[in-house]
């Protein structure tokens, strides 16, 4: 059996499902890429056992209809060298062989019987969200930062997805920082929640980017199906229950500084430097409108010191923060002005964009260090 396809579409294509290939794994047959050939369409498969990503493809075809497991990164590697141009497919039945022939050159390659390799997981007893695809994007740009990536919070590896017929509500956590990023124009008619994992999103981001089409969201109790256009991802679902953030964000926070968010960044960029090198200590001290944020690293012998001015209102504080993680969340900050909510030193901090988009909402959560005397 033989098919020609052009090599660019090909390598586009490849590069849009082999983030999900594993380098190495225990099931060898999953470091390669299923091609499946009928009806004139490729279908190229990748796994890793938790998440499948599958495309399809318009091919030429001549001859039977056929199932090969090729070899990822030789492939990979060799339409990467390759220009522009159309690329003779034959796969010798029998004991699986690939050549490829180009307009200057042939290659062989070892490739393995298709019907070894994993199949994708059926989607059954299914509902349905649809949501664009520039809406999801945004949603995981704007939250899976937060998600913890301690194997021993598996809840907490992922996105917790809440849908309901007031909207839709996301929220990542690793017990140190908080998001919840709401979308008042995502409804559904039944209600729904589940737990992707951030992989799994990372792969959809990238999958996504640039398109302004609909993705169809199927889900069921252990799968979730994301598709749009030739593309359908499948990914297992975190089965354990997510925690109950909402009694994490405090509800009275009388304390409200408003501060610009480029030169808070370059402060926090620049004092960070100074800080210890574990914990990223720095110190927030707030006295009418100015911001002193300062740092010292005793083993080294380093400190810094920066005075902001800034809007504040409420009593004066002294707070400690981890620089690191509260300079990502402020970086998340869209808007020109950043607004810092307090209510004492050892309770978490919210932070939020100065305006909100319409159809959105932002809430990002901060927990405070217990300060060590510099």
């Amino acid at each position: 059996m033989n098919f020609v396809i052009n090599s660019t579409e090909l390598l586009k294509n490849l590069q849009l499902v082999s983030g999900v290939v594993p380098s190495r794994h225990v099931l060898p047959i999953v470091e390669n890429f299923l091609f499946e050939v009928a009806n004139d369409k490729l279908s190229i498969t990748a796994t890793d056992l938790d998440i499948t990503m599958q495309v399809l493809m318009q091919v030429e075809v001549r001859g039977e209809d056929i199932r090969v497991a090729v070899p990822s990164k030789l492939i990979l590697d060799i339409l990467r060298n390759l220009p522009d141009q159309p690329i003779t497919f034959i796969v010798h039945e029998e004991n699986f062989a690939i050549e490829l022939s180009t307009t200057n050159g042939k290659y062989k390659l070892s490739g393995e019987n298709g019907e070894d390799f994993p199949a994708v997981p059926k989607a059954e007893n299914t509902q349905t969200i649809m949501m664009k695809a520039n809406i999801l994007v945004k949603v995981i740009q704007k939250t899976l930062f937060a998600a913890s990536t301690d194997e021993l919070k598996p809840a907490m590896n992922g996105m917790h997805f809440s849908f309901t017929a007031n909207g839709a509500t996301f929220v990542t956590t690793d017990a140190h920082r908080l998001v919840r990023y709401r979308r008042l124009d995502v409804v559904v008619k039944e209600d729904a929640t589940f737990i992707i994992p951030q992989k799994a999103l990372n792969q959809l981001k990238n999958s996504l980017s640039g398109l302004d089409e609909v993705v169809s969201i199927a889900y069921n109790e252990s799968n979730a199906y994301f598709s749009v256009n030739n593309l359908l991802m499948v990914c297992r679902l975190i089965s354990d229950k997510f925690p109950d953030y909402e009694n994490v964000i405090p509800a009275n926070n009388p304390h409200k500084l408003f501060i610009n968010k480029k030169e808070l960044v370059g402060t926090l960029r620049r004092v960070n430097i100074f800080s210890n090198r574990t914990t990223h200590q720095i110190r927030f001290k707030i006295t009418g409108n100015e911001l002193n944020i300062s740092a010292e690293d005793i083993d080294y012998a380093s400190e810094a010191n920066e005075t902001l001015k800034c809007s504040y209102e409420g009593e004066d504080m002294e707070l400690g923060y981890n620089a690191a993680f509260l300079q990502e969340v402020i970086n998340n900050i869209d808007t020109e002005d950043t607004l810092i909510e307090l209510s004492s030193p050892s309770r978490a901090s919210l932070v939020l964009p100065n305006e909100q988009e319409e159809g959105e909402n932002l809430l990002m959560l901060v927990m405070p260090v217990m300060l060590s005397n510099f």
